[in-house]
């Protein structure tokens, strides 16, 4: 079952490369306008890969007003589950089916100070939060974080921004964010959003709560490739549909068992929500947790997963919500 999602078609109608593994896509809707988005919010798109039928989820970058679409960016994954590849091989003028952009990262305005930091392609969704932080005459610094300079994409356009309440830090120069000085120095009731890898994620929470700040101030974004292992194919039983199913490496657990007839609740398929949480019977190996939702305890107990971007090395034994009386 998946939450209520408007779907349209959109035709492509812009392609740049920003980096060598980065293409911002500008996507123009068939019929009617573009839907309005505000500073954290990301938008759905089916694609074919495999054969298979496939949904990602990318931020939106920029503002509406910007451009006459939406716009996009995605980082080819070689090793990834495919979505980034087929989306590297549209080009001017293919149709591609949208859904109404969704927020699940929404930007807050009440706070003295807000610092974002963003890793890789984390940086997406960061651009527009800067912007409308900026315009508006917010105190806020970004700190930016990719493998080479020639990876730090839309880095100019933060530049002329942000001037130097930006920081890049380029990891093949050996340089490192210094989280506890950046943290440190905030007002007290400042605010944080990031967006990044599961160990920055791990990291700024690491430093946000031994500074002594509240939680609820601290903002988290991830990507399902984020994860600590490698993504391997593992297996699945279910005992309550009776079915053992293989998961590939290429393919997220919640779309194998969509694809099996199981139904579970879902939204963002960004390890955001948490509707997709299904609870743990059996564990044969680890479970690579790539969700935000779950807490640093819940993901220890190992109970709970989020289908639709944690995965498994080896086996897993899970219950759903279904039960026989409903069927």
């Amino acid at each position: 079952m998946k939450s209520t999602l408007s779907w349209h078609g959109a035709s492509v109608v812009g392609l740049r490369d920003l980096t060598p593994t980065v293409r911002e896509f500008i996507l123009s809707p068939l019929e009617g306008a573009t839907e309005r988005w505000s500073p954290g919010a990301h938008l759905q798109v089916r694609l074919e890969v495999g054969g298979r039928g496939q949904v990602r989820s990318y931020s939106l970058v920029g503002s509406p007003d910007e451009v006459a679409g939406y716009r996009i960016a995605v980082k080819r994954l070689d090793d990834g589950h495919g979505g980034s590849r087929a989306m590297w091989q549209l080009r001017v003028g293919d149709a591609i089916e949208v859904g109404t952009p969704q927020n699940h990262f929404p930007l807050g305005f009440m706070a003295p100070a807000t610092l974002l930091v963003a890793g890789g392609i984390g940086i997406t969704p960061m651009v527009s939060m800067a912007q409308a932080l900026s315009r508006r005459g917010h105190q806020v610094r970004l700190l930016y974080a990719a493998r080479s300079e020639s990876e730090l994409a839309y880095g100019e356009t933060l530049r002329e921004l942000l001037g130097d309440a930006l920081s890049t830090c380029v990891s093949s120069r050996g340089e490192r964010l210094d989280l506890a000085a950046e943290i440190d120095a905030l007002p007290p009731s400042a605010q944080a959003y990031v967006c990044g890898p599961a160990g920055l994620l791990d990291a700024v929470r690491s430093h946000w709560l031994a500074a002594g700040r509240p939680l609820p101030s601290l903002r988290f974004e991830t990507f399902g490739s984020g994860g600590r292992l490698q993504s391997t194919g593992f297996k699945v039983e279910l005992p309550r549909h009776r079915v053992r199913l293989e998961v590939p490496a290429d393919q997220p657990l919640l779309e194998v068992l969509e694809a099996a007839g199981i139904e579970v609740m879902s939204d963002c398929r960004r390890g955001e929500c948490g509707l997709c949480a299904l609870d743990v019977l059996g564990l044969e190996g680890r479970i690579d947790h790539r969700d935000v939702f779950l807490s640093t305890e819940e993901k220890r107990d190992n109970r709970r997963i989020c289908a639709c971007v944690s995965r498994v090395e080896g086996s897993i034994t899970l219950d759903t919500a279904w039960r026989a009386e409903h069927a």
